[in-house]
């Protein structure tokens, strides 16, 4: 096949998402392979047994924030990180007392290391700016530090392998109030499948653990939904005037 000819086919997997290459050849997924015995013995069955998942995570040994990085760092447990640029931490004051949860980083916070960065970055400091906050006054981190390849919506084994991760940046915070950004932070959090037109804009309550302090939480929706739909910028704006009243109290 001529390099011309390849062109409009690496443009439909370019508008379809698919902008990583995860093998250098190409894999045929119908090839029959034997199977491969051997023999267990009861060492290696134990070994391969979890332990107990919601201590064994190293998300729970972190005490500052700096090891939370370092954890996430070493961390192997998502295969998101191995196509991604950057990890994504944070961005704005970890004192502050507002913190505010994405969904995932997307291309320029890949690049950049730093959470809303970019469209939906700007757009939510003009929502901040509106009362009297910005990134010295907020803190502000996501779900899931590493990008989805094509900025695709992340699984629900990818949730499952952070969440530790973000339950315990929020723990190590510790803000007066948390503002979740979208349904996938609000649905992960708040433990609930209800969708963020019914969650947004209602006070409720978010305890990391049984042991940790409970945090005033309101959920609205994500910027970069108000960049499709900016008909919707009036409920977001109405819903970070709550929180500006409810940080004057």
């Amino acid at each position: 096949m001529k390099s011309d000819d390849l062109f409009p086919l690496l443009q439909w997997y370019h508008e379809m998402g698919v902008d990583v290459a995860i093998c250098d050849e190409p894999q045929n997924r119908f090839e029959s392979k034997e199977p491969v015995k051997r023999a267990h013995t009861h060492t290696e069955t134990t070994a391969m047994a979890p332990s107990n998942p919601s201590t064994s995570h190293p998300a729970y040994s972190c005490q500052t924030l700096e090891e939370l990085r370092q954890a996430m760092m070493s961390f192997n447990g998502c295969a998101l990180k191995e196509t991604a640029m950057n990890l994504v931490f944070a961005d704005g004051n970890p004192k502050a007392s507002v913190m505010l949860i994405g969904e995932a980083p997307g291309a320029d916070e890949d690049r950049q290391g730093l959470a809303f960065v970019g469209q939906s970055g700007q757009l939510l400091d003009k929502v901040l700016r509106s009362v009297g906050l910005d990134r010295t006054k907020v803190y502000i981190s996501n779900i899931i530090p590493w990008r989805p390849p094509g900025n695709r919506p992340p699984t629900t084994a990818e949730v499952a392998a952070c969440q530790p991760f973000i339950e315990r940046h929020i723990e190590l915070v510790n803000p007066k109030i948390l503002v979740l950004l979208g349904g996938v932070a609000a649905k992960t959090l708040l433990g609930t499948a209800e969708g963020i037109v019914k969650l947004r804009g209602k006070w409720q309550s978010y305890q990391p653990t049984p042991t940790s302090p409970v945090i005033k939480t309101i959920a609205t929706f994500h910027p970069a939904y108000l960049l499709r739909s900016p008909g919707q910028k009036a409920m977001v704006w109405r819903d970070f005037l709550t929180i500006e009243k409810e940080l004057k109290l």
